[in-house]
């Protein structure tokens, strides 16, 4: 019965190789379906995110998915190369979720709206996977640099607002709270949650960086990188940011200790763990800004805190109303519908919280799902990172990297969705990327 049921399918497979054969053949005399012209999309694509706006980034991600998909097209299935697997474990989640999306698409009350919404997640996806596949072709430091060639340059104009002053593009703090006046950086991104949000990455790839890389000039890049990033977050005042820079930095120590641990003390990695929270709240309770804006975080006295509490409780009636697989993805669709729940004076773009936007849009069926994405991801993560720590392979570095970013901007988007923003999404994207390009796939003898 097997046999039988291979027939047919076979058979519509090789009417797809004939059909693209031509693809094929075009690909060994064209640039425009090589490797270097998607790397160098993908370069330009990161190296711009701070300085243009959604749309015109929108569009050279729509190139890059195009770029992919011709590329992918012209793959000559005939020859495998399982050294080199294009899918991994953290594509079946991912396609899954994808799924699920264009299903609450179809059934979305407000189709139109939600379909914009599915084009960008479906363009966030493409890019993943050609980040996951350059990375794969040597490209990883590469993109990794690029992003930190363009978040040094965004912190020095971040650091020159801190020195220079800023004027506030929007009523980002409590008029009476004990930290209203005190300038709070935005640099290119005009905002200082989404700057906070696109620098989440820079401590610890610039870190890594500054391990990994030989060069001495790459390493200043990686330092420096690092450093103006970590203080440019503290002064974006973002209480999400820093949550997540603490939460990353957290991670990043530890996960450093873990991987030198051979060569270290037993009680190296408990007296790192208490060492390394006890910097945290130390530099929380001494700088004077730092602590009052980390203590406006609990209770509901500050006016954002109330806001947000009062954008949830509508947030949740949304979710009652349709909770299998939610309205539909994209900002569009929330913007039509949540006006039907919200309470008066409480008007929002967005639900604060990933969690609960993930939720809005695909249901629980979407968030469940996601939820399997991010638990293969460090799955997969943690597979390679002992696998390449027993080979004293360096490269196992930028894993440490990527799970601290995942961390650090997880913690992030509990509070705020600037995550759904292109700027701060396609570098999540780049982290997943990371670890799924480190992927292995088992051999067919092996037990």
């Amino acid at each position: 019965m097997n046999s039988k049921l291979k027939l047919p399918f076979l058979h519509v497979y090789n009417k797809f190789l004939q059909l693209i054969s031509p693809l094929q053949a075009w690909r060994d005399g064209s640039r425009l379906l090589g490797a270097k012209f998607l790397g160098g999309l993908l370069v330009i694509l990161i190296a711009t995110l701070p300085f243009l706006e959604n749309a015109q980034t929108g569009v050279i991600g729509a190139a890059v998915a195009l770029a992919w998909l011709m590329m992918w097209l012209s793959d000559r299935r005939d020859v495998e190369d399982q050294s080199v697997p294009i899918w991994t474990p953290i594509h079946i989640p991912l396609i899954s979720y994808w799924a699920i999306a264009l299903i609450a698409t179809l059934i979305s009350p407000v189709r139109v709206a939600a379909l914009d919404g599915m084009v960008k997640l479906t363009i966030y996806m493409l890019a993943f996977v050609s980040m996951s596949r350059m990375m794969r072709l040597g490209w990883r430091s590469i993109l990794i640099a690029t992003y930190l060639v363009t978040a040094l340059i965004s912190s020095a104009y971040g650091v020159q607002q801190w020195y220079l002053g800023a004027p506030e593009l929007a009523t980002w703090t409590d008029p009476t709270s004990e930290v209203a006046g005190i300038t709070r950086v935005y640099s290119f991104l005009g905002n200082p949650n989404l700057f906070a949000g696109f620098l989440i990455p820079a401590l610890p790839m610039g870190i890594i960086a500054t391990i990994y890389w030989r060069d001495w000039g790459m390493k200043a890049l990686g330092a420096i990188a690092a450093v103006t990033g970590a203080f440019c977050i503290t002064q974006t005042q973002s209480r999400g940011g820093l949550m997540g820079l603490a939460a990353e930095g957290f991670i990043l120590v530890l996960l450093l200790v873990y991987w030198w641990g051979k060569r270290l003390p037993t009680w190296t990695l408990p007296v790192t763990f208490g060492g390394t929270a006890g910097v945290i709240a130390l530099g929380t309770i001494l700088v004077p800004t730092l602590r009052k804006r980390v203590g406006s975080i609990f209770g509901t006295e500050d006016s954002s805190n109330a806001f947000r509490v009062n954008v949830w409780q509508a947030v949740f009636n949304m979710i009652k109303s349709k909770p299998i697989l939610g309205i539909g993805p994209g900002n569009k669709a929330f913007n039509l519908v949540y006006p039907l729940y919200q309470r008066s004076g409480y008007s929002a773009l967005g639900t604060y919280s990933v969690p609960l936007e993930i939720t809005v849009e695909t249901g629980i069926i979407g968030v469940i799902c996601y939820g399997w994405l991010i638990f293969t991801f460090f799955r997969q993560a943690w597979i390679a990172l002992n696998r390449l720590r027993s080979d004293r392979d360096a490269n196992g570095l930028w894993i440490i990297a990527a799970i601290a970013t995942i961390v650090g901007m997880m913690t992030h988007g509990l509070v705020d969705t600037v995550w759904y923003r292109p700027q701060v999404q396609l570098l999540w994207w780049l982290a997943i990327a990371i670890v799924s390009s480190f992927y292995i796939a088992p051999t067919k003898n092996a037990e």
